[in-house]
């Protein structure tokens, strides 16, 4: 089979379609939950730390030949993404959990009862008259 036949049948597929429109939609929740942290979430914690940034803190090493620059190691940038790492996944978490909340609510909810089948009514209505004409004679 051609590299271009199999790379078609691939593309056609229905999970690739799914696949493309779910990337698509967690682009987008990407900069909505990114939004949410930045304008909502890291404001009243800043706020609350006192504006605390970890980016600056830094180990420097001493330059081992003359002339070359110092090296350093960036622990506060480190500290900085993964405190930010937290405050995305809680935002997460506490958005997912909350939609689980609403569905599980929506499925809780008692669906009306099926119509019963186009026989069964048959034999009912049947019935029905049965009794009546024996009631009656």
């Amino acid at each position: 089979m051609s590299f271009i036949k199999e790379f078609r049948e691939f593309a056609v597929r229905g999970n690739v379609v799914d696949m493309a429109v779910g990337i698509v939609i967690g682009a987008a929740f990407g900069r909505i939950v990114t939004s949410f942290v930045d304008d909502i979430i890291t404001p009243p914690l800043g706020y609350l730390i006192g504006g605390v940034d970890f980016t600056d803190l830094a180990v420097t090493l001493p330059a081992l030949q003359e002339g070359r620059e110092p090296v350093t190691i960036n622990y506060g940038s480190f500290l900085q993404t993964t405190f930010d790492f937290l405050i995305v996944a809680l935002a997460i978490f506490v958005v997912i959990k909350a939609i689980n909340r609403l569905k599980r609510k929506q499925e809780a909810e008692p669906a009306a009862p099926p119509a019963p089948p186009r026989q069964e009514v048959l034999l009912e209505e049947i019935r029905d008259l049965l009794k009546r004409q024996a009631g009656s004679g």
